[in-house]
């Protein structure tokens, strides 16, 4: 098989050393923006809206309930803290997409794939208006994206996606105007449907917008039954609800039809000192656009308010037995690749360091995208599975519960993506068997120019395959 440039071009072990010995393992973003404290439930009340989970999903249902109805009484419960999952540890890309990605959509939902893009977009729309509506202070900025060929045959993957207007093809040149790194070969600039924020700026942001709004916060409450949804458990007390929103994606499922349609994939990531106007001139960069390359082990990369680079991808775990374990999140394997991918990419930073290392548990559901649902009578509704690319995607998702527990047929509740549901992973071993075999192949893809094998193609066939 051939190699990849990130082999090739592999830096001396020495620098990769440097690098990472300041490192700590602790998430920058949380610590740069500690959220605020709120009580834990204790008691027996009544409410409107219960909510379950303080992640964006859950903030942002909280948040546009009380917008839409000032005078109803929404609980929101959080099992630790506020934002403190992958709500406050994510890269910090907030992308139109709904579909995680447009091939994706392309694949799964071709007859509605331009209304799911025009929809992903005003939802990106919306979020930048209640943003500077309601003055949150989140990094917010619409500074695009760049989609960059690495290896020869992706070039002609992001030329046939250039559409000319919104995403405009990129030669050797005109990428390394934008951003010069020796990896490049090709980008694809996306002006319009991509925005960086800060992670934990943002949960933290829209929690003080929600108790502002009058939603009523807590935190080390987890919820340990929903009954038949109107009564939720809690180790100190009890919340009896009209409606219930479910809010804890990656977490195991209150509602047992949905405890195999999600798995744990844990994704990695460095932060980089902040760079001199030296290492920043000498790399570019100035449009501050967010990074991603075009395999599919793929990184991404983005810089922070302070000029330090964000670094992360590549690797996608999964664990044996579907578990959240705080364990999975130091890797020293996987800090060595992504450092060692991060000086292939941009060897004229040699000497920065890393100040922070980290890794969060991502999601994921078989069709590689949020899936939707109603429960308990429609007294319960769901969002979950965003495996990724869901910073914006949980707005949508709030959306559509809101829609669901009141019943209204909308725009939104006709779509295909919202009414249909994934494949649900098998049980172990087979699970574990499929995942990291998917996995497998598609790093063997990426030393063979893209060239899926069969299992690959039997996978797309049947509607699990997946195209970063």
């Amino acid at each position: 098989m051939a190699t990849t440039v990130f082999e090739r071009q592999a830096p001396p072990a020495a620098v990769v050393s440097h690098a990472l010995a300041p490192a700590r393992q602790a998430v920058f973003w949380i610590e740069d923006a500690p959220g605020d404290r709120y009580p834990r439930f204790r008691g027996d009340i009544e409410c409107d809206l219960a909510v379950v989970g303080g992640g964006y999903t859950g903030l942002w249902t909280a948040l546009l309930a009380k917008r839409e109805n000032p005078s109803a009484r929404v609980v929101l419960l959080e099992g630790r803290r506020i934002g403190w999952a992958a709500s406050g540890r994510n890269g910090g890309f907030c992308e139109a997409s709904l579909t995680h990605g447009d091939e994706n959509g392309r694949t799964r939902f071709g007859r509605e794939f331009d209304q799911l893009q025009r929809l992903g977009m005003a939802n990106l729309d919306e979020i930048e208006a209640t943003v500077a509506e309601l003055g949150l202070d989140a990094d917010f900025e619409r500074n695009g994206a760049i989609d960059l060929a690495t290896e020869p045959h992706q070039v002609e993957w992001l030329r046939e996606a250039a559409d000319g207007e919104h995403a405009r093809f990129l030669d050797t040149e005109a990428v390394q105007a934008q951003v010069h790194s020796p990896t490049y070969l090709g980008g694809l600039l996306r002006t319009r449907d991509s925005a960086l924020v800060h992670p934990a700026k943002l949960a933290r942001a829209l929690a003080r917008a929600c108790e502002a709004a009058g939603v009523e916060l807590f935190e080390h409450s987890p919820v340990e039954g929903i009954g038949d949804g109107t009564t939720l458990y809690t180790p100190e007390g009890v919340v009896r609800s009209k409606r219930t929103a479910l809010a804890t994606n990656v977490f195991p499922s209150l509602l047992k039809r949905n405890r195999l349609a999600t798995v744990p994939v844990y994704d990695y990531v460095l932060m980089t000192e902040p760079l001199t106007a030296e290492q920043l001139a000498s790399i570019g960069w100035s449009g501050r656009q967010g990074l991603g390359d075009s395999a599919n082990q793929f990184h991404y990369y983005r810089l922070t308010r302070d000029n330090r680079i964000l670094f992360g991808g590549y690797d996608a775990v999964y664990h044996y037995g579907g578990r959240v374990r705080e364990r999975y999140e130091d890797r020293p394997a996987t800090f060595r690749k992504l450092a060692a991918h991060f000086f292939t990419t941009f060897p004229q930073a040699e000497g920065l360091t890393f100040t922070h290392r980290w890794a969060g548990a991502i999601d994921t559901c078989s069709r590689f995208c949020a899936f939707f649902g109603a429960a308990r009578g429609g007294t319960v509704a769901y969002a979950t599975g965003y495996t990724g690319l869901g910073v914006a995607a949980t707005h949508f998702g709030a959306q559509v519960m809101l829609d669901l527990l009141a019943g209204r047929e909308t725009e939104r509740t006709s779509l295909e993506m919202v009414r249909s549901r994934p494949l649900p992973f098998p049980p172990e071993p087979a699970a574990s068997l499929g995942i990291n075999l998917t996995r497998w192949s598609l790093d063997r893809a990426d030393h063979r120019e893209g060239r899926r094998n069969a299992f690959l193609r039997t996978l797309d066939a049947v509607g699990l395959g997946f195209d970063s």
